[in-house]
């Protein structure tokens, strides 16, 4: 088998195919997301800690060799953690919501289990016994 035609193989199995669409759906939900936080809850955030905009904020720990501050900008850290958060919460309601909308399989219907050599034994022995 060639190097081509192990490669199709390897593309067109049906996990590579679910990760793939898995993937850039993800991607763009994580776009949909960053543009939420951004725009509406990180405004409504900087309106409630006095005004500021939250994803702008930073300490100054110094200065590089042109004289420029060197900043660390835990706000856009901040935001970063936001947006991680809300993902997180919204994938654990879909599959909350995928795993409810299984059907529990069906439980396995009780078989007689075969008796082994001694319980056969031991009942032929406990008979005879009984037949004195």
């Amino acid at each position: 088998m060639g190097i081509a035609a192990e490669f199709k193989a390897f593309a067109m199995r049906g996990n590579v195919v679910d990760l793939a669409v898995g993937v850039i759906i993800g991607g763009a939900f994580g776009k949909i997301v960053s543009s939420c936080v951004e725009a509406i809850l990180m405004p409504v955030i900087g309106l409630l800690t006095a005004g500021s905009d939250f994803s702008k904020l930073a300490l100054t720990i110094g200065q590089n060799a042109k004289g420029e501050p060197v900043l660390l900008r835990y706000g856009a850290f901040c935001q970063s953690v936001l947006d991680f958060l809300i993902i997180a919460f919204v994938l654990f309601l879909a599959l909350k919501a995928i795993n409810r909308l299984q059907t529990p399989p069906a439980p396995a219907p009780a078989a007689d289990p075969v008796p082994s050599k001694e319980e056969v034994l031991l009942t032929e022995i406990r008979d005879l016994l009984a037949r004195r």
